[in-house]
């Protein structure tokens, strides 16, 4: 036997099973692995086909544990399970594996593991009073066929054991063992959606795009839902368990298909929190990567909205793949790119970039000084931000023309005069200061990046007349031999970019297949940065897809965040609806808890004792959200009183190492925790009394807060992994009425 080219892979469901072993067997695994690539005929391995069957085959361990391995080929093997060896030989039939028949992928069942982890959740009986025998439950899945469950992609294995289901505890004990597929089908059709909805949101995606030969074991492998490790860094990562290192081997059939496709051109991909958008981003960047030339270059560019994520995606770039990885990556956060371009092209400038807490309060001291002009700060500034710099408008007469839909009130011809004229006293302000917005900055690198990009065009258009030659005197002229910057754009949290930014973007790479590829969930927008990509020159429509199921918080918490986000519509970033249609998870835990308090003292009070309730938790791993940065600090203080260390939130993340991190809900994008504490979700606070007051002034724009401002609960809500502490004082946010019963 040939075992010059052995292959050896790892099981996704495995992992559950082997992450329960003994430190001392994990370890014999991996070097077990070692050993069998080398050669799995070798006499201390042990290698056997188990009796009655022509797949299913044993191999030593170590003296206890043997690993049960399915031969898909002469060289070709796939770890199913570790057992103990009293576990290999007994009850066969127990063992079943197969190849599904809508997803094409490799799936291993233990029977038996499966019905004892229903039995560990089952309720013990409770004594019945009365003599009348008990009325028999009703089966959960009583209302599906057989067919219908097949249809879905349930194991066929477990049918028969889905059809003892009576109780919710049992189905996630199935769940626990169950391939991956059938547990979101059953969940999902447990939580009331129709066999239509299970099969469009949770069944199409991941379907084979083929008919599946149910005996062909090597394409089965090869296919996205076989979800398998081969390589020993993949191993060790499974190995060490936790999200942190599964995430890096074990791809969900949809994202796998998304990172790997080739695409047209740009692309999009969206989903709820919690779904891998983050992830898919990452495997995107190291797909592209390899399909480079060799060089030493950064053809690709991974960049998102400010630098706390820039930092993560870094981190986790190195993670995935190392300093080979990240040497062919330009990892910067959208801002620093602009500026970077900007100070490029302007070598001399000093101007101070100011966020925009700090523009608006010039905006007030402007209006202040001109003895107040009926205008609000706040407004303009937007106007200013999303109008002026947003469309490029470059004059008086442009303005006059610019559109204005979805800005809110109506402007008339003088008001828009009157809106011009403040808005250059206020560019000139800005400029005497020596300061820059970085609405500005976006602005001015996009202009910058399209003057570049026409030049590539125009030199592309003279090589062409010239038959395939270059201008040598036009090439010198512009200070290089000129090209795009990038080859593939990588987007993460693509909902909060401004206008500028994309602009930027579109004329940094040239237009071609996998161009730009973008993750983001507008439902998770917490800044007013709107955009119809198209009218950009992004074109997605086509080439859209969307993530469903949520790695991070459980259903109970999933639902109630979902109920935040009620009555509201969300765009798409193209000018179409979306929704978290399909949006789930297969954790499960306990539902958020609700906590009124009198007042503002008397709740922080009851957040320091539940905080000190919970002695299991490492402090760094609770977290507390609250509307303000004045409420942050008294938070913190209150817990100093109570002996419980705490640490800020700031622009660059946590101020420290150690203790409960507190942040205004704007600082916890992209974070996780396993427990999280909302603090302070009073009416006037979520949302603002400023933004309760625009219903009787600005109709359209109080619709665009509150969504702002159920956009944020929901990204709070949503940080949450294991549970959820809602706490308020007074009257309670109209947000939380159907948390409460009130519709």
């Amino acid at each position: 036997m040939n075992t010059t080219s052995v292959t050896l892979r790892l099981l996704d469901k495995a992992d559950k099973e082997v992450l329960k072993l003994p430190r001392t067997v994990k370890g014999a695994l991996y070097d077990f692995q070692h050993k069998f690539k080398a050669n799995p005929r070798a006499t201390g391995l042990q290698l056997k086909q188990l009796k009655g069957d022509n797949r299913l085959w044993c191999a030593r361990i170590n003296d206890e544990y043997r690993a049960l391995l399915l031969r898909l080929a002469d060289d070709d093997w796939l770890i199913v399970s570790v057992k103990h060896r009293k576990e290999v030989y007994e009850n066969l039939d127990r063992l079943a594996y197969g190849i599904n028949q809508i997803t094409g992928g490799i799936e291993y069942v233990d029977l038996q593991v499966v019905e004892e982890s229903m039995l560990r959740r089952s309720a013990p009986p409770q004594p019945t009073p009365a003599p009348a025998p008990p009325a028999q439950p009703q089966p959960l899945f009583a209302h599906f066929t057989n067919d219908q469950l097949t249809d879905l992609g349930v194991a066929a294995p477990l049918v028969p054991v889905v059809r003892t289901l009576t109780t919710e505890e049992q189905l996630l004990g199935l769940i626990e063992y169950a391939p991956q597929l059938t547990g979101e089908v059953l969940l999902s059709l447990f939580d009331g959606k129709s066999h239509e909805e299970v099969l469009e949101q949770v069944t199409a995606p991941v379907a084979a795009p083929d008919p599946v030969d149910t005996e062909d074991f090597q394409a089965a492998v090869e296919r996205p839902a076989t979800v398998v490790t081969t390589t020993d860094e993949a191993l060790r990562d499974a190995l060490e368990g936790g999200n942190f290192g599964r995430w890096k081997v074990f791809l969900h059939p949809t994202q796998a298909k998304l990172v790997a496709r080739d695409y047209s051109g740009p692309a999009r991909v969206g989903g709820g929190p919690g779904t891998g958008k983050t992830i898919v981003a990452l495997h995107r960047v190291k797909h592209l990567v390899q399909q480079l030339p060799p060089g030493r270059n950064k053809p690709v560019l991974l960049t998102t909205y400010n630098k706390n994520l820039a930092a993560d995606l870094r981190a986790r770039l190195v993670e995935l793949g190392g300093e080979e990885l990240l040497a062919r990556v330009d990892i910067s956060h959208v801002d620093q790119l602009a500026l970077r371009v900007v100070r490029e092209a302007e070598p001399g400038s000093s101007k101070q970039t100011i966020d925009d807490n700090q523009a608006l309060r010039e905006w007030r001291s402007m209006l202040d000084e001109r003895g107040g002009t009926g205008w609000d700060a706040e407004f303009l500034h937007d106007e200013w931000t999303q109008v002026i710099l947003g469309q490029a408008v470059a004059s008086r007469t442009d303005y006059f023309r610019a559109r204005r839909a979805g800005r809110g009130r109506n402007v008339t011809r003088p008001e828009r005069a009157e809106i011009w004229q403040l808005s250059e006293a206020f560019t000139q302000r800005l400029d005497r200061l020596g300061r820059q917005t970085w609405a500005q900055v976006a602005e001015r690198a996009a202009r910058l990046e399209l003057e570049r990009e026409r030049r590539i065009q125009q030199i592309e258009r003279q090589r062409e007349e010239a038959g395939g030659l270059d201008n040598i005197h036009l090439m010198g002229g512009s200070a290089g031999w000129l090209r795009h910057r990038y080859r593939h754009i990588v987007v993460d949290e693509a909902q909060d970019l401004r206008p500028g930014h994309w602009k930027m973007l579109r004329a940094m790479t040239p237009q071609d297949r996998n161009d730009i590829f973008l993750v983001g969930d507008t439902h998770q927008r917490i800044y007013n940065n709107q955009v119809t990509l198209g009218s950009l020159g992004i074109n997605i429509r086509g080439r859209s897809a969307k993530l469903t199921l949520s790695y991070r918080t459980t259903r109970q918490i999933l639902g109630s965040a979902l109920e935040v986000l009620s009555g509201e519509s969300f765009d798409d970033l193209d000018g179409s609806d979306e929704n978290l249609a399909g949006y789930r998870s297969v954790l499960s835990g306990a539902r958020p808890e609700l906590h009124p308090s009198a007042d503002w003292e008397s709740e922080r009070a009851a957040i320091a004792e539940l905080i000190a309730a919970w002695e299991d938790i490492p402090l760094e791993q609770i977290a507390i959200c609250v509307p303000t940065n004045t409420m942050a600090q008294e938070v913190a203080y209150s817990l100093a009183q109570s002996g419980i260390s705490a640490v800020e939130i700031g622009p660059d993340g946590p101020r420290g190492d150690e203790g409960v991190h507190i942040g205004t809900m704007f600082r916890f994008k992209g974070l996780e925790y396993q427990r999280m504490i909302i603090a302070g979700v009073t009416e006037g606070l979520v949302p603002r009394d400023a933004v309760l007051r625009l219903k009787r002034t600005d109709a359209l724009r109080y619709r665009r807060e509150i969504q702002r401002a159920r956009s944020l609960l929901f990204v709070a809500a949503t940080r949450s992994r294991d549970s959820l502490a809602i706490f308020w004082h007074g009257t309670p946010s109209r947000f939380l009425q159907p948390l409460l019963g009130g519709g």
